[in-house]
């Protein structure tokens, strides 16, 4: 029996990328042999065990057949006769077939190695087109690895467009495409994700409201006063906010606000919160099962995109309605990701140092000057029921008005 380093932990340890997780590969080994010295199984499909100290992942060397449609659908046939060289072959992409052993030599049978100097991303072989997941995989690669120069070999991108032709891509599972979709968002390149996804045909099947921003070349907004010109634009835009922070709410976020721009040439602005906008943010959140955290930030950003930019012109009454409306003061980190999101929009030029050093803008500030109202005030006053929430709404406004009077040159 012998065990063997594969996967990310080698493709990363020879890039000088941090290792996170190490996976390994057991080649003439059995179930019973692991099982006997207290390997814990947890694969399904194929026998997949837990070590019983590091808690790493150890599998036997396998082969597989596409059996039907979709991700799901392979024989899988593993026994002690299956070879290393068989079971890297089923992999991806070179860069991830390939293997160490406890010496530190690698065998890298299908030129990973070679690829990863070339800075290519290129399918180890022809059977690449029989999961589709992988359109989505070579996409996230490729979003990850930009920042070191790594391309999608043509070849590879023929074999995905092949794959998005044949419709596979139907069959993948909603849980799937966002698990992939939010490892892209957390690379330090995501815009280069949905490109990729563009350029293979995938988007439109994937994510047509997506696909608008791509689709067309040149639109103007006349509500926000903002014109771009191309997609590269929004490219550098989700670039430039990825730069500045890691939090994935906030990116998709941003990346939702293109989103809605063929229909906020409709919208009448003259109430505070677009229920319109929200909800079309929202039904695509609801189909991807797109987390809570994330979802939540994206949906009330929609939904106060216009007012937040005329946030100074608003009156005292619609921003403690703001407050409000996004619960701020149980979760007073929304305050923060909100005055954010606005105030990147508003500051494209400005330089990545001096963006990072802004803070306090008037949405924050405004409320800080409204933390402080006790509520055990009004209490002692006799108010009770929907008295209570009237009252403390009567104060808050009261006193952001009288902040605003004081500081009106300010703001």
């Amino acid at each position: 029996m012998k065990i063997y380093l594969v996967g990310g932990a080698v493709r990363d340890a020879l890039l000088n990328l941090p290792v996170k997780d190490r996976d390994w590969v057991i080649v003439g080994g059995t179930k019973e042999m692991l099982l006997k010295n207290n390997f814990h199984p947890v694969g399904k499909d194929f026998p997949v065990f837990l070590h019983p100290i590091t808690r790493e992942e150890y599998a036997l060397a396998r082969k597989e057949r596409k059996s039907g449609t979709g991700h799901t659908n392979f024989n899988v046939y593993y026994d002690a006769t299956v070879t290393l060289e068989e079971d890297l072959i089923r992999r991806d992409l070179t860069i991830n077939a390939i293997a160490q052993d406890k010496y530190g030599n690698y065998i890298d049978p299908y030129q990973g190695k070679k690829d990863i100097k070339l800075r290519i991303i290129r399918h180890v072989s022809k059977s690449f087109i029989e999961d589709p997941l992988r359109v989505l995989r070579t996409a996230r690669f490729a979003a990850s690895l930009m920042h070191l120069g790594f391309e999608i070999a043509r070849e590879t991108m023929e074999l995905m467009c092949i794959i998005v032709k044949k419709k596979e891509l139907s069959y993948l599972t909603v849980n799937r495409i966002w698990n992939e979709t939010e490892k892209a968002l957390k690379t330090s390149n995501p815009q280069v994700y949905f490109q990729v996804l563009y350029e293979c045909k995938a988007l439109q099947l994937l994510f047509p409201e997506i696909h608008f921003i791509y689709d067309q070349k040149t639109f103007f907004n006349y509500a926000v006063c903002t014109c771009l010109k191309n997609t590269m634009l929004i490219s550098m835009g989700l670039s430039k906010i990825s730069y500045l922070t890691e939090d994935v709410d906030i990116r998709f976020s941003y990346l939702c606000q293109f989103l809605f721009f063929k229909k906020i040439y409709y919208r009448s602005f003259s109430t505070c919160y677009d229920i319109v906008l929200s909800s079309f943010i929202k039904n695509l959140c609801v189909r991807f099962n797109v987390p809570l955290y994330i979802q939540e930030i994206a949906v009330l950003n929609a939904g106060f995109f216009y007012f937040l930019k005329t946030l100074v012109y608003q009156s005292s009454k619609n921003i403690v309605y703001l407050f409000s409306k996004i619960d701020a003061w149980r979760k007073p980190d929304r305050v923060k990701k909100l005055a954010f999101l606005s105030n990147f929009n508003y500051s494209k030029n400005i330089k990545y140092r001096d963006f990072c050093l802004r803070s306090n803008t008037f949405l924050e500030k405004s409320f800080l000057v409204l933390q402080n109202i006790s509520i055990t005030t009004i209490l002692k006053k006799g108010f009770k029921g929907k008295e209570i929430k009237d009252e403390l709404n009567r104060l808050r406004i009261r006193k952001l008005e009288l902040w605003r009077t004081k500081n009106y040159k300010k703001y």
